[in-house]
């Protein structure tokens, strides 16, 4: 776990809301070293009202930092997550902001490695990767973990895949 979990979500807050209020992808400042020297993979999600509104990640660190990480996937998630509308300055006030750390991803045997509470999950087949969080609302089981990452891949059902888990550090205020 990360000292500064609140320095976190703050950070992914405080880039939405600037995004989304100037347009403007701020450089932000006293950032915990923490923050400027790890590199991971990173999620921001964000919901309404219990309501997923968007989520965009990346599984591995792309980034110089986990803070550039963040900002980048926060940007992404307000603005350009093609499910949904890009978030609008009236919604600012009911947000709900997460943060997933992604600890490195492992290939496993099978199902039976997996735990959809404690892993996520990675499809992958040739060049399509899917992937679901861990201990998501409304998933339940393996199966259902895989099947919905297996769908965002765009892997037909009965096709051979590869699968990989990862555990998380969830960040939440």
């Amino acid at each position: 776990m990360l000292a500064n979990s609140e320095k976190i979500v703050e950070l992914a807050r405080d880039t939405i809301e600037d995004y989304v209020t100037s347009g403007i992808r701020k450089k932000p400042d006293n950032l915990p070293a923490e923050l400027k020297e790890k590199r991971a993979g990173v999620f921001v999600s964000i919901k309404k009202k219990g309501n997923l509104r968007g989520c965009i990640g990346t599984i591995e660190a792309t980034r110089e930092n986990m803070a550039e990480e963040i900002i980048s996937n926060a940007i992404s998630a307000c603005s350009r997550d093609p499910r949904f509308p890009p978030v609008a300055r009236e919604e600012l006030d009911e947000l709900e902001i997460s943060v997933d750390v992604l600890g490195e991803a492992e290939e496993v045997k099978g199902k039976d490695e997996l735990d959809p509470d404690k892993y996520g999950v990675i499809v992958q087949k040739g060049s399509r990767t899917g992937l679901l969080l861990p201990n998501l609302e409304g998933v339940d089981t393996v199966d259902t973990q895989v099947d919905i990452a297996r769908r965002k891949a765009g892997i037909p059902a009965g096709t051979d895949y590869k699968l990989y888990r990862f555990r998380v550090e969830r960040y939440e205020v």
